[in-house]
């Protein structure tokens, strides 16, 4: 192929992947969890750089708020309602027809995360939330598969890769932070250029595995990159494997488990589902309450706040079990008190 035709002609004139690592791209296979911040630019960035198969897989449907920082969606996208999945896999093949576009509309839980990993070479986490990620560094390590974590609040996002015998999520974090102890995106903001900063060096990242160029040598350690490009700050800080971690040394496979996890249940004839924690916890809701009334109409007692947003209302009860009246849909359910209360 001359080099008017070949559209990967400037990737393989760089060392660092040359023409044996565009091969191993084209036949590299690439799940996306997640088609929102970070999801969608690395879908992008997948397809522009010649990952032959992208499997997308999100659970929600494109709305206005989204346009701001989620790239592939449009407008008529939101006019038409249309999945986030469905519309970035739409929007890919007319970037890059050469390759292979699935699109999956699902929440993604330890019923079905599985099926989904097993069969790739990498993961890419475009999730926003730390529930699914611990299912999906559950069926990573089961399965041996490198995936890259990303999370991006405010203007400050953190990357870091995580390999077959190296360290996992929960040798960096041991265990999920609890319901609404965490800010999330919907509460306290989110700059474009931080998501697409992380997004970016999570698709860096995938290059470099799948094409064998990742430079980390020691397995047993991987680096944690912090980015904060609204204030110019970046830190690296090298984290090791936990000799005693539940997920990556004992095997254990919790999160894979519906114990461990958040549970839907739709309330008969009420147009309502109730999302609740896999274990109570203890909401600060004086704290949350004042930090929703930024976002829609709140009304609180000691007991409950009712929140609603868009056409739904969420009452939170003080253990982290939520009502979400406006849908008999689990997934938008689920969405919902992920966005406003983070699980």
């Amino acid at each position: 192929m001359d080099n008017q035709t070949d559209r990967y002609i400037r990737q393989r004139r760089l060392p660092e992947i040359g023409d044996a690592g565009q091969d191993k791209l084209a036949q590299a296979r690439v799940l996306i969890v997640g088609c929102g911040a970070l999801g969608s630019v690395q879908a992008e960035l997948m397809a522009r750089a010649g990952v032959g198969q992208i499997r997308i897989v999100d659970r929600d449907v494109a709305d206005i708020g989204n346009l701001h920082r989620q790239f592939l969606l449009d407008e008529d996208d939101v006019t038409a309602r249309l999945p986030k999945a469905q519309a970035a896999a739409r929007r890919l093949r007319r970037i890059n027809s050469q390759i292979s576009v699935e699109a999956i509309v699902q929440d993604v839980r330890p019923g079905n995360v599985e099926d989904l990993v097993k069969d790739v070479d990498l993961v890419l986490d475009g999730t926003d939330n730390f529930e699914t990620r611990y299912v999906l560094n559950d069926a990573c390590v089961k399965h041996a598969r490198p995936w890259v974590y990303g999370g991006v609040i405010g203007t400050t996002g953190q990357v870091f890769p995580i390999r077959p015998g190296g360290p996992c999520l929960r040798c960096l974090f041991p265990e999920p932070p609890d319901p609404g102890s965490v800010p999330t995106c919907d509460r306290a903001g989110v700059l474009n250029t931080a998501s697409a900063t992380i997004a970016a060096l999570q698709a860096t990242w995938a290059v470099k595995l799948l094409t064998g160029a990742d430079g980390l040598g020691d397995t047993n350690a991987s680096p944690l990159q912090v980015v904060d490009p609204w204030h110019g700050e970046s830190r690296t800080i090298v984290r090791t494997r936990n000799p005693n971690c539940p997920c990556c040394a004992r095997r254990q496979f919790q999160f894979l488990a519906e114990t461990r996890t958040s549970w839907c249940s739709v309330l008969c004839g009420r147009n309502t589902v109730q999302v609740t924690p896999a274990s109570p916890v203890a909401l600060d809701l004086h704290r949350l309450a004042a930090e929703l009334k930024a976002l829609g109409q709140v009304t609180a007692n000691p007991f409950l706040i009712e929140f609603a947003f868009g056409g739904y209302e969420l009452t939170i009860f003080a253990d982290g079990r939520v009502l979400v009246a406006g849908t008999t849909d689990a997934a938008k359910a689920r969405d919902l008190v992920s966005r406003f209360i983070g699980v």
